[in-house]
């Protein structure tokens, strides 16, 4: 798992200049991108994972016809509350989540404000309250890490979870 590296093989960021398409491809074909702004709304954590959630029905994640498809479609949800409650926690708030999901990954970036550096709480201690959401998504996602623009206030954190097969 990566906080070092700004993004991942084949992310929106290493491929600059290539189209994103909001709905081409259909639930099998190329990349696909939604974007929710979230500046000024309030309930954002359900409110973005709402809107993930309809992306895994368009996207034919979901509904789910097996067990191992359901958890999939199950930890993008979770790894959409623990980004959008971090940016709350942690920073001013998030202002934007975008989910792209191609053949084989799905990768959920939410920007914010903030300064700060997410990082897992080490040592992880499971039996106390609170610091957990990092840990989560280190454990569920391929990858994950932030991308900071230089003379930019804030930081989009973005994390990748492998397609269901």
């Amino acid at each position: 798992m990566s906080t070092t590296r700004p993004d991942s093989p084949g992310s929106p960021e290493s491929s600059a200049g290539s189209p994103e398409s909001s709905e081409s491809g259909g639930a099998s074909g190329g990349r696909q991108t939604r974007r929710l702004s979230l500046v000024g709304e309030s309930g954002v954590v359900p409110l973005a994972r709402d809107f993930a959630r309809q992306a895994l029905y368009a996207w034919g994640w979901l509904p789910a016809p097996t067990a191992d498809r359901r958890a999939a479609a199950e930890d993008v949800l979770l790894v959409v509350s623990e980004l959008v409650t971090n940016a709350c926690l942690h920073a001013e708030g998030p202002d934007e989540m975008s989910l792209t999901c191609d053949n084989k990954v799905i990768r959920v970036e939410v920007s914010d404000r903030g300064a700060g550096q997410p990082a897992p709480r080490t040592p992880h201690r499971a039996g106390r309250p609170g610091g957990h959401g990092m840990f989560i998504v280190q454990r569920l996602c391929l990858d994950w890490g932030v991308v900071r623009t230089p003379g930019v206030a804030g930081k989009k954190v973005w994390a990748e979870l492998g397609a269901p097969a």
